[in-house]
């Protein structure tokens, strides 16, 4: 949480160098005292510049210093003479530092301990630098390890561990036997190890199998706001380091997901399917249950993924818009290609050469 009251925090350009392993050119004392878009930012603010194609915004900004790129730098001439620029290798990557430290400095501090109307089942085991918030449930026989932050109204399950660091916003609710490793960042509504979707069909009715696997979560994950990751039925659904997710994400259980793989939001990923590593899925695209995508797969929006991926690169499959009479049409000649494709074989026989 942020202390919105605090004192103005200021800092200056050759601060931000220092942290962000830059090179100062202009005023390196000019203070500063918050971060804004190149449009929006006032004469005391930090803004940067990583996509060459919004340079000419650079002529209009009153920005007081501008983060660029070494590259940039010579096509500027006197377009941001009036602010102090910081020059690094990598722009937005200066930018999500420099972000965290701004950020790290205005978060309130946390108390640590445990608050007076938590409630904390026996056998559980707390590290006394951890805190716990208000109305939270924490099991018996989980662990809570050094530095972690648990939320208002979180469930911490029997036996459920939550790793050095971690922070876990409000509402969220790590169920029995899950665990999440250290540096975990998971955001308000999350819910992980809730039952996976397993029915036996019998007589016309559903008859559930119970879901007896957990959810292992490695480090530096993130988890986006009313993310929802199924416990597996029988081995554990598993993320690994470094994945990020977005919001209202449904992973279904013992899915699969490798080191460094990000989803945007409202992704689905069925159960059993296996993410390779450094993968990428748009928003809202779907993986069919039991595929496989190999390592560095990436998965354009609203994309439904029905085959296993065996070999790297960029993957799209949406059926382009258009107004609704056309869209029909489209549709149902879309429903004929094959019969249309015999059609020309046939044709094709009648000539001669073909």
């Amino acid at each position: 949480m942020f202390a919105p009251h605090r004192k103005t925090m200021l800092t200056t350009p050759q601060a931000i160098a220092t942290l962000v392993n830059g090179r100062v050119q202009g005023d390196p004392l000019r203070p500063l005292a918050g971060l804004a878009t190149l449009q929006a930012a006032g004469p005391d603010q930090v803004s940067f510049l990583s996509n060459p194609r919004y340079r000419a915004q650079l002529g209009t900004t009153r920005a007081g210093c501008v983060i660029v790129s070494d590259r940039v730098l010579p096509l500027l001439d006197s377009e941001c003479a009036q602010a102090s620029l910081v020059v690094v290798d990598d722009p937005y990557l200066a930018y999500a530092r420099l972000s965290q430290w701004w950020a790290g400095q205005r978060r309130a501090a946390v108390r640590t301990g445990v608050h007076p109307s938590a409630v904390v089942e026996p056998g559980a085991r707390l590290h006394p630098s951890a805190s716990v918030g208000p109305l939270c449930h924490v099991g018996a026989n989980a662990v809570i390890e050094a530095g972690a932050v648990i939320g208002p109204h979180c469930v911490i399950g029997d036996e459920a561990v939550v790793g050095a660091n971690s922070r876990l916003s409000a509402s969220v609710s790590l169920l029995w036997g899950c665990r999440i490793g250290e540096r975990a960042v998971v955001h308000p509504g999350v819910v992980i190890g809730a039952d996976g979707f397993g029915f036996a069909p019998h007589a016309g009715q559903w008859v559930k199998i119970e879901q007896l696997g957990a959810v292992r979560i490695g480090h530096d994950v993130e988890i986006g706001a009313n993310t929802c990751i199924d416990r597996g039925a029988l081995e554990d659904t598993v993320i690994e380091d470094g994945v990020k997710l977005d919001n209202l994400i449904q992973i279904g259980h013992n899915v699969h997901i490798g080191r460094g793989s990000a989803m945007a939001g409202c992704v689905g990923i069925a159960g059993s399917a296996t993410i390779g590593q450094r993968c990428t899925v748009g928003g809202g695209a779907i993986v069919l249950g039991h595929l496989s995508l190999a390592d560095d797969v990436h998965i354009s929006a609203a994309t439904v993924v029905t085959r296993s991926i065996h070999k790297p690169g960029q993957y799209s499959g949406v059926f382009p818009f258009d107004d609704n009479a056309a869209w029909e049409k489209n549709a149902a000649t879309l429903r004929q290609l094959h019969q249309m494709r015999d059609r020309l074989r046939q044709l094709e026989k009648k000539i001669p050469g073909t």
